[in-house]
């Protein structure tokens, strides 16, 4: 009688390959499983863009729009004297705000790096340099604060200098800032480039990202090469809000779309 030979179990990856697909095309086991691991890192990336977007608005708010007149010494001196707490509070938030940031670009990273580790790595890089820069001009803003507290060793200064010296305070810490947006904007594009390649997040959302990173680029230049000229700002704030906005809530709500399984190769 004839004998029945019991055929080996294949694992996952030589079920992809000898089924005649590429190894993206995983078992339906396996490729839930990493979909699933894909998802949960989008909706970190996700939520964790979303509350630096809002603590972020908050430092802004509360610690800078509302009292620093730049241009007007006397009244932003006065403004930060009556609102000591509350300027200390915002320049926090501020710090707050970065490291989040810091953190939104690990979860990408981490999210991104399946589709090259090296570009990831760049966007995580510049991240990383533009929040150091972020961080020491939020020094600035102490100093000006100093420099109005009424400190006895101010006292060598003439008084009416001292909103003088706290205002170029806030002048350097707002040149520091823009200084900042250079990186800000050149870690878009590697991020928008590993989002349109992605294969598991819309390509559109890339192409907008890379164009934010061309304009938000210009944005930071025109700062200090055309200081009058803000015309392009009226393209790059509504631009970047599309993108990193969009960006957000589709990680948040939709995470990761499955890919499909490549179709089988012929013979």
């Amino acid at each position: 009688m004839a004998t029945v030979r019991q055929l080996p179990t294949l694992s996952g990856s030589e079920c992809s390959i000898r089924s005649g697909q590429r190894p993206i095309g995983l078992c339906p086991v396996r490729r839930r499983q990493e979909m699933n691991s894909v998802n949960k890192s989008a909706r970190i990336a996700g939520f964790l863009y979303l509350i630096y977007m809002v603590v972020h608005i908050l430092a802004d708010v509360i610690g800078r729009s509302r009292l620093i007149v730049l241009g007007d010494a006397a009244t932003t001196a006065r403004n930060i004297a009556a609102s000591a707490g509350q300027f200390r509070i915002g320049i926090m938030t501020d710090l707050v705000a970065a490291v989040l940031f810091l953190l939104t670009a690990w979860a990408l990273y981490v999210l991104l790096k399946r589709v090259n580790e090296n570009i990831a790595l760049l966007f995580l890089l510049l991240n990383l340099t533009g929040v150091a820069i972020q961080c020491f001009s939020d020094l600035f803003l102490l100093a000006s604060q100093l420099l109005l507290g009424g400190a006895d060793y101010l006292k060598v200064f003439p008084a009416e200098q001292l909103p003088a010296l706290a205002m170029l305070s806030l002048v350097l810490y707002k040149n520091g800032f823009m200084v900042a947006q250079i990186f800000y904007g050149a870690w878009l594009f590697p991020l928008g480039y590993l989002v349109f390649k992605s294969g598991f997040l819309p390509r559109i959302l890339g192409i907008v990202l890379m164009l934010h990173c061309a304009f938000w680029l210009m944005t930071a230049l025109q700062f200090f090469l055309l200081p009058g000229f803000a015309a392009i700002t009226y393209i790059s704030w509504p631009l970047g809000f599309i993108a990193e906005f969009g960006l957000t809530l589709w990680l948040l709500i939709k995470g990761a779309k499955e890919q499909k399984p490549a179709a089988n190769e012929a013979g």
